[in-house]
């Protein structure tokens, strides 16, 4: 990947699963008026989102120390200088070795930004899991044919003025000007990735949470009656979004019904 002049062709750098690059093109309408605002996400994930509506401002927050290790290299320009190539022994002993620089307090170097890339990339449908010990343990991907970006300069420009952090949705410094994009796991258990997990009582709490701010609010989340009656109850405006289904076990394709909920927009 070269290093571009425009920033309007970046895209995600990762695989992520549940990824909402889907999204932009509805949410761009409801952003533009407020596009002088610092657009908040409390759940940015695989940065679909952000990159899509390139805010000049940006509070980035996730529970995942693996994933914003990587945004943060990539503000310094990350650059992969080994050889990344789609085989399976070279997927384990890179797994192995991400696990021992986990291990051994080592999981902010660019060495394991530069790993959780390659991983990613690799592993199967770019899931991001670990197991009760911490460890990485998705396995071996599988595909065809990996596109590998070694230089990642072309994003140090676009994300220069976002800040990356890393906690609970609670923990996250909400201005009440801000714009708030909060896309959180879905309505389902969620335990293996981050630690802690998100479950039900989390959905409720970031629904109060968001509920209370004063700014502009989009919560999008898995369409389930409950969901819908919890939105609902918060003052939320809902209505759906069909998304399109990349991931399931057993193939089956159809779109997904998404509650997309709104609030002083």
């Amino acid at each position: 990947m070269a290093v571009a002049d425009s920033l309007d062709i970046l895209k995600p750098p990762l695989k992520w699963a549940g990824g909402k690059r889907w999204q932009v093109r509805h949410l761009q309408p409801l952003w533009a008026p407020h596009a002088h605002r610092r657009l908040v996400e409390p759940f940015c994930g695989g940065l679909a989102v952000a990159l899509g509506l390139q805010p000049t401002r940006a509070l980035l927050n996730d529970a995942n120390p693996h994933l914003i290790n990587f945004y943060r290299w990539l503000q310094k320009g990350l650059r992969i200088d080994w050889a990344m190539v789609n085989d399976e022994a070279a997927f384990y002993a890179a797994r192995d070795r991400f696990n021992t620089l986990l291990a051994t307090g080592k999981s902010g170097t660019k060495e394991a930004a530069g790993l959780f890339y390659y991983l990613n990339r690799t592993g199967y449908n770019g899931l991001c899991r670990f197991n009760s010990k911490g460890r990485f343990n998705v396995p071996f991907g599988r595909y065809r044919t990996i596109g590998y970006t070694t230089d990642f300069r072309p994003y140090r420009d676009a994300l220069a003025h976002w800040t990356f952090t890393l906690g609970d949705v609670a923990q996250v410094p909400i201005e009440p000007d801000d714009f708030v994009y909060a896309d959180p796991p879905y309505d389902v258990d969620f335990t293996h990735y981050s630690t802690g997990g998100f479950g039900w009582e989390d959905q409720e709490r970031t629904a109060e949470l968001l509920s209370r701010h004063r700014g502009p609010v989009i919560l999008v989340n898995q369409a389930t009656p409950r969901i819908e009656r919890l939105y609902r109850s918060f003052g939320f405006a809902v209505s759906h979004l069909d998304a399109p289904r990349r991931i399931s076990c057993n193939g089956d394709r159809t779109p997904a019904r998404e509650v997309i909920a709104t609030r002083h927009l």
